[in-house]
């Protein structure tokens, strides 16, 4: 009893946890597009293969049932073999591993390169937008390209701009814009994840790993999640947050942040001034 109690006691935390139980059995998805086609891609292949499953096992407990021995029944027959049978779940494996490969391939082309700002995005804002991007979108347009480094135990984000715009621990992004990520590593390995936004980017020390997510106007919120690599002690204490606001909205934080900074780094070299003065006065 004291067993069943406890293993009672752990699902109900894992599905009640924040995230922990995901969208149940799928991906979390309605974030982003990339998201969503990773979703609905993992789903395909899921009922798919439910549906193989089914019919394997419901096979194998239709022959033991059907053809179980009985006491006094004829002795079971031996079959060495069945050709047609054989080539038939031969032939059904293939066209089945084709038809997988053939939707992933589809949807592959969405989830790997990223779509262009829509117009009711940031595109039409350059001093925020990066038009050099490594990989552009396919079909043109603006992105905002952010810089995402993991240290123990924080991420840094460093946006474009001739004056210095940077952010800890949350992201602010504008809803309706392409936003592609150069992901990197100050110490170790680390992985950064917001579930509802796609999948996992490794962050390497000496090396930049690449991805994108969109989240259109109307789905403003804040998205969170964490690093997904055990990167020391406090791994669980490195967590990561996107704040989804509107283009207008970011326009006046990047303004508001930029003055911020540049205040603070007066008030630093007026500081180490002063402090150098008095040392010399001393």
């Amino acid at each position: 009893m004291l067993l069943a109690a406890l293993a009672a006691s752990l699902l109900v935390a894992l599905v009640v946890a924040q995230g922990a139980f995901a969208d149940a059995f799928t991906p979390e998805s309605g974030g982003s597009q990339q998201a969503d086609d990773i979703d609905t891609l993992y789903k395909i292949t899921l009922y798919v293969a439910i549906v193989i499953f089914l019919i394997v096992e419901g096979t194998l407990i239709w022959s033991l049932t059907r053809h179980r021995h009985r006491r006094g029944g004829p002795e079971a027959a031996q079959i060495r073999g069945n050709t047609p049978l054989e080539l038939g779940w031969t032939v059904g494996a293939a066209l089945i591993l084709v038809v997988l490969t053939v939707i992933t391939f589809v949807y592959l082309d969405d989830i790997k390169n990223p779509p262009p700002s829509g117009p009711d995005g940031l595109a039409s804002q350059a001093q925020f937008a990066s038009l050099d991007q490594p990989n552009p979108p396919a079909g043109g347009g603006q992105t905002l390209n952010i810089v995402v480094s993991g240290r123990q135990y924080v991420w840094r984000y460093d946006y474009p701009g001739d004056e210095p715009l940077y952010s800890f621990y949350e992201m602010v992004v504008p809803t309706g814009t392409t936003v592609t990520l150069d992901v990197k590593a100050a110490d170790v390995i680390h992985s950064w994840w917001i579930p509802k936004l796609g999948g996992k980017v490794d962050g390497v020390p000496g090396h930049v790993n690449k991805t994108w997510f969109k989240i259109p106007r109307g789905r403003e919120g804040v998205y969170r999640g964490q690093c997904a690599e055990l990167c020391g002690a406090n791994h669980a204490d490195m967590r990561a947050e996107v704040r989804a606001v509107t283009p207008e909205e970011f326009t006046s934080w990047a303004d508001r942040t930029r003055t911020d900074i540049q205040q603070a780094g007066q008030d630093l070299a007026k500081q180490r001034e002063r402090r150098l003065r008095e040392g010399e006065t001393d």
